[in-house]
């Protein structure tokens, strides 16, 4: 890297932090395109932790890059809001190209010394872990809105799932609330694969079986015994 004579470097979910050898190379610094607000959400997966919480806003930020894990001053931001039908497939559509716009703008404000970095919150830090295939399992007791968040955000990787009554996982790539049903969490409460949740509960609409493309939830149902009574774990 140091034979290139880099003027900066530029990371966009690198995934790993750079050593300092690194980070003293290019003259402008290294600097990261992240996927957040911060110091809210640091770290490997900003984009789905903040529609799993039920951010109403999150955005794109340029940062220059030190030792510690996206604890730079930032130099720049670009925000979205996060929509109630929002999954992390739309939010990084729109964030790729607001960061893209956004580091073509900066750019030149940088290398002029004009653009100064400021450095982020001391209050306000989360951490956006990495997800695990758990992470993504449906806790049927949360309230409605809470499994309606994780399965948009983990949407459509890796998949939100659960498991059916004869212990298949299932998939669940999108939903809609359904507010005004309400039993035992977990349980299948028609015909249309409404289940429900903590407190209210959720209408299935695209799933995916193991080794099967994604589909509609209605043409899922046909194939399936599945029935009102029956409980999802």
């Amino acid at each position: 890297i140091a034979a290139l004579a880099p003027e900066a470097i530029i990371v966009v979910a690198y995934g790993l932090l750079l050593p300092q050898a690194v980070l003293d190379i290019p003259p402008l610094g290294c600097l990261n395109l992240h996927g957040s607000l911060l110091p809210r959400w640091r770290g490997a997966a900003p984009i789905q932790r903040a529609i799993e919480a039920g951010d109403a806003q999150t955005g794109i930020q340029v940062m220059a890059m030190e030792a510690g894990l996206d604890t730079g001053p930032v130099y720049a931001t670009a925000t979205t809001p996060i929509g109630p039908t929002d999954t992390t497939a739309t939010v990084s559509g729109r964030l790729s190209q607001l960061g893209a716009d956004l580091l073509i703008a900066t750019l030149p404000d940088i290398a002029s010394g004009g653009a100064k970095p400021v450095a982020q919150a001391a209050d306000g830090v989360t951490y956006a872990r990495k997800i695990q295939r758990d992470d993504a399992r449906i806790d049927w007791t949360k309230p409605a809105s809470a499994v309606d968040c994780a399965i948009r955000a983990f949407s459509p990787a890796p998949g939100a799932w659960c498991l059916l009554p004869d212990g298949t996982p299932l998939k669940v790539l999108a939903a809609t609330l359904v507010p005004e049903e309400a039993g035992t969490p977990g349980t299948v409460l028609d015909a249309r694969l409404t289940a429900a949740c903590g407190d209210g509960a959720i209408r299935l609409t695209r799933v995916q079986s193991p080794g099967k493309p994604p589909v509609a939830a209605s043409d899922w149902l046909r194939g399936q015994s599945l029935s009102a009574g029956q409980k999802l774990g």
